[in-house]
């Protein structure tokens, strides 16, 4: 059996730090696989420190990840093959995922850019990790999948509430008007 903890959209900047829970996560896994814009290289050095480590990437990453990681990438995970790409589709539902991972011809496909958490089968396993930085709706969070022969399964991991940066927008705008109202 492997534990393979999928990870996508962290969009961390040069000196940003990875959480703390991401690491022990990786830490963790049989493997990790990331399904790209970590954004900085020191990210993605980050992420490659933290042991077994697969990677494509994704539309925000900087040029010095993106000459160092291809768009599309095939992992074999004991008798699975497991597809893993940044965009699987530019359509609003599963279909363009499904077909890709019948292309690749692959058990199941990761993938990341909707910062929505998701795990479908169709028939082949489709999983989307979210995000663990910058959630769209969703809560912060990865996927955990289990390989055990030729089974797969996955599943969702929250790591927190959820999170609409709408609100923290509105927030900050508030703080800033109570402040200008202290001051003058």
């Amino acid at each position: 059996m492997k534990r393979i903890i999928a990870i996508s959209d962290t969009h961390l900047e040069e000196g940003s730090r990875v959480p703390k829970i991401l690491v022990d996560l990786a830490k963790g896994a049989d493997i990790v696989l990331h399904a790209g814009d970590f954004v900085s290289i020191e990210v993605y050095e980050t992420f490659c420190d933290l042991g077994p480590f697969e990677a494509v990437c994704g539309n925000s990453d900087f040029p010095e990840v993106k000459a160092l990681l291809p768009e599309r990438r095939i992992v074999e995970v004991e008798d699975v093959r497991i597809g893993l790409v940044h965009r699987a589709s530019h359509s609003s539902d599963l279909t363009g995922a499904g077909l890709l991972a019948r292309e690749m011809e692959v058990e199941a496909l990761v993938f990341g850019h909707i910062h929505k958490p998701l795990v479908e089968r169709s028939p082949r396993l489709l999983v989307c990790p979210g995000s663990p930085i910058a959630p769209r709706l969703s809560a912060p969070s990865v996927a955990e999948i289990v390989v055990e022969g030729k089974e797969i399964r996955g599943r969702v991991l929250p790591l927190g509430r959820p999170v609409c940066n709408y609100f923290r927008y509105a927030e900050s705008l508030a703080e800033g008007s109570a402040q200008e109202k202290k001051q003058g």
